[in-house]
């Protein structure tokens, strides 16, 4: 078996490449190769210098994450760096494509650095629930100091070549394509000029300014409470880099293994194993293999130039597909695409030259007949069957016969729309989800006529504009709407039965949720749906529209907003929540948080049981995935499905059988979950 280490010595200097493909992911046998390869060029007296590469796209994408949870193989990576630090010969990493990780604590265990301008240096383990668990919180902050080396750190964000040139991660940037001889070249000057061994470990300068600051950390803490909240890693990260600075070095890394270990086997890095696989695995769709036939997306036309089309259409421009943008009248054109103008200009990384390459590639139009050469026609109009019948209608008659047509429909029966079309096999649903230009999700609704190239050709191209696409099937709301429907059922029930909204959306955000169900009803407007004229005030939310409270929009909705659109408890809202209670002949009772979170949470699990059941997703994992990257679930709980698993699924059954013997029918158990409960198993065992 070949070693994943190449040994190559030219004249003086010792070629290690990293050769363990796909992404040279630090596993037990490319450790152990780096740490005899390193020893090896120690030994042979010709060689004065060492230089650590990689012969493929990416220096290393970090460790070898199905390691994690099984019994540790020497050498482990610390053991391997140390090898390397300690190295009496000096080691020039020379890093090309992505250093992440364990990759990036590799080269910071090297005495230099160089990089190609292709190079990005990230530690993104917080993704994973976890911390650098090989001295990369010890390193870092002796380089770039405690402020840099903790926005890295607890975002996971990698930096490119040059701002890490900027930084001190490179000592320097070399060509693209003469990455290695360069790296030769820069060894064998760091010999001739007798440069010291510089071991990142004794790097005092930087932390040493930052000694004797402990605002630097509180303040971090403070202006990310809301976005670390209920996170174990990112504060396991800030102590570790808080240790950096105030503790010798050997001191720091053993309080920065200690809290990986913690961090590695407790659930949070679990539920985010689980995500990170997840995501993986919605990919494969078991009867569309991967060497089904695709078509060619060429070309897309977008129908609506509102906000959710300008969104859907900058997705394709944004990777250089032309689109023609339909909409009925000239001021909706004119609006839409002043959007879409505007969202470009306000991105930092578009200059004024790249705005104008991508609005060079939007063809508006008001006629249909612009849509004859479009390989793809996505309809983005009004929520009714009526308006999409009647759009698709128009589509049907203009488009070429080998053409993808697509509804963006939220909640509408997509075999239904179909009918409007000459060929159901070239239908399909992609719902996007709002704002379109910048969530991940992409739903993608199967019909029952649609083809397998035509699924094929979806998946494929939600790629190519970086979406997480997850295949489902036919039902009201699809996955994650349908999932949300529960949620928000009960939320509104709980106000009538004495709960607060502002009660009711704490418990969610707690558990960790971006935000609780009437938050969220205010962003996306309460009208959504409502139909004034058919208006009765049978609900809080009709009466709060009936009363022009339509969210932040006007200003008010189930919380009043001040200019800057900051929400505070109304008490003219905790008002016409008491009135409609009593109205209604319901005796209020105070209702706990325990009961509020099994009630808007478990009632997802079940209905996630009843879509697998109904065979709506492939998965368990897949409705995960929707609600992560759609609904602001957080990724270290795992997803509904996940979660009801480590809450127990015998625990969930129990609740909703007591709930729906209190007279709750809504509470009722699907089979899926009954079947098991009984047999002791998860939905990862279907």
């Amino acid at each position: 078996m070949s070693s994943p280490v190449q040994f190559d010595v030219c004249g003086d200097i010792a070629v290690l490449t990293l050769d363990a493909p796909p992404v040279n992911a630090l596993g037990h046998a490319l450790r152990a190769a780096i740490l005899e390869s390193v020893k090896r060029a120690e030994a042979a007296p010709e060689v004065v210098a060492i230089v650590l590469t990689t012969g493929g796209k990416l220096f290393s994408a970090g460790a070898d994450i199905t390691e994690f949870g099984k019994p540790p193989q020497a050498p482990s990576l610390p053991e391997a760096l140390e090898v390397v630090e300690t190295s009496s010969k000096p080691i020039v990493a020379a890093i090309r494509g992505a250093a992440f990780g364990g990759g990036l604590e590799l080269p910071l265990a090297c005495h230099y650095r160089v990089g190609a301008p292709s190079a990005k240096l990230g530690l993104p383990e917080v993704t994973l629930g976890i911390l650098p668990g090989a001295g990369g919180t010890q390193r870092l902050p002796r380089i770039v100091g405690a402020r840099k080396a903790l926005d890295m750190i607890t975002s996971g964000a990698p930096v490119a070549a040059k701002a890490a040139l900027d930084m001190g991660l490179l000592d320097a940037i070399t060509t693209e394509d003469g990455l290695k001889e360069e790296a030769i070249a820069f060894a064998r000057q760091v010999v001739a000029e007798g440069r010291p061994l510089k071991k990142v470990r004794d790097n005092d300068d930087k932390i040493a300014a930052d000694r004797g600051h402990p605002e630097i950390f509180a303040d971090f803490r403070k202006s990310n409470a809301k976005k670390f909240r209920g996170a174990e890693a990112p504060e396991a990260s800030i102590q570790a880099v808080e240790a950096a600075v105030n503790l010798p070095f050997d001191e720091g890394l053993a309080l920065e293994r200690e809290l990986f270990v913690k961090l590695r086997d407790g659930d949070q890095a679990a539920a985010q194993r689980h995500a990170f696989f997840a995501e993986r695995q919605v990919w494969k769709i078991p009867d569309v293999p991967d060497d089904t036939p695709t078509l060619p997306v060429r070309k897309v036309g977008v129908i609506g130039a509102g906000t959710m089309g300008g969104g859907i259409a900058m997705n394709f421009a944004n990777v250089g597909i032309p689109v023609v943008i339909i909409d009925a009248a000239q001021d909706g054109l004119d609006r839409g695409l002043g959007v879409v103008r505007k969202n470009y200009e306000r991105s930092r990384s578009n200059t004024p030259d790249m705005v104008e390459a991508r609005m060079a590639l939007f063809t508006p139009s008001l006629d249909y007949a612009a849509l004859a050469d479009c390989d793809l026609v996505i309809e983005a109009v009004f929520e009714t069957i009526e308006v999409k019948n009647d759009v698709f209608g128009r589509v049907n008659k203009v488009v070429r016969p080998d053409a993808i047509i697509a509804s963006n429909t939220s909640y509408l029966d997509i075999d239904e729309i179909a009918k409007a079309v000459d060929r159901p096999e070239r239908f399909i649903g992609l719902h996007f989800f709002s704002p379109a230009n910048v969530m991940k999700l992409l739903e993608v609704v199967r019909g029952a006529k649609t083809s397998k190239p035509v699924i094929a050709t979806a998946m494929q191209l939600a790629k190519k504009i970086g979406k997480t696409a997850v295949l489902v099937g036919v039902c009201y709301g699809f996955v994650g709407n349908r999932l949300l429907a529960q949620r928000q059922r009960e939320a509104e029930a709980l106000l009538v039965e004495g709960a607060l909204p502002w009660q009711v959306d704490k418990v969610i955000t707690d558990f960790g949720q971006s935000m609780g169900p009437f938050a969220m009803r205010d962003l996306a407007g309460l009208d959504v749906g409502w139909v004034k004229e058919k208006s009765t005030s049978s609900t809080v939310r009709e009466i709060l529209n009936e009363m022009d409270r339509r969210g932040q929009k006007t200003g008010a909705g189930f919380y009043d907003y001040d200019e800057n659109r900051v929400a505070k408890p109304s008490a003219l809202v905790e008002q016409i929540v008491l009135d409609f209670s009593n109205k209604a002949g319901i005796e209020r009772r105070a209702i706990s948080d325990e009961e509020i979170l099994e009630r808007c949470l478990y009632p997802m699990v079940n209905e996630g049981a009843k879509i697998l059941e109904e065979g709506k997703a492939i998965r368990a994992s897949d409705i995960d995935v929707v609600w992560l990257n759609g609904y602001g679930w957080p990724r270290y709980r795992g997803g509904p499905m996940w979660w009801g698993e480590q809450v127990g699924l015998p625990k969930i059954l129990a609740a909703m059988r007591r709930y729906e013997a209190m007279g709750k029918p809504e509470f009722k158990p699907s089979a899926l979950l009954e079947r098991l409960a009984a047999e002791g198993k998860g939905f990862s065992d279907i």
